[in-house]
């Protein structure tokens, strides 16, 4: 369970640091526009750090991690979130900056369709973690 904490107090830090940075480049820049940096910290905070603290929750009361697969899903889960944070973020400097990048949106999308994928496993994981627990 200490690995989900430290997870999501990973997450936090990060989602507060990226909205730091969000205040500050957007005003270096004199930018007042819209901008994909202004969701990236929003995302860090939820898919990290608030459902870090649920995986967490759902550990303790039915042990997720015993459930095949789990150890795969978790990895996958954060490198398709740290991905998107990231794609999320060069896209919102590049907005500010005004410069473009035309790949960036297929490159962005696959981190979602593998956040997409990594959270119908989980909600699968749990479901198997579930049944484990109604068939005692």
């Amino acid at each position: 369970m200490k690995k989900y904490f430290n997870l999501s107090t990973v997450y936090l830090v990060l989602g507060l640091a990226m909205g730091v940075f969000y205040r500050e480049f957007t005003k270096i820049n004199g930018f007042e526009g819209k901008t994909t940096l202004s969701v990236v910290h929003t995302h860090a905070l939820t898919l990290g750090f608030i459902f870090f603290i649920i995986v967490l929750l759902l550990e303790k009361s039915f042990t997720l991690s015993n459930i095949k697969g789990f150890n795969w899903w978790t990895i996958l889960y954060n490198i398709s979130l740290v991905y998107t944070l990231v794609t999320l973020t060069a896209r919102g400097v590049m907005q500010v900056l005004g410069t473009d990048f035309a790949g960036l949106s297929h490159i962005a999308g696959l981190g979602h369709v593998l956040l997409g994928i990594a959270l119908i496993w989980f909600v699968v994981i749990v479901n198997k973690a579930i049944g484990n627990i109604e068939s005692k």
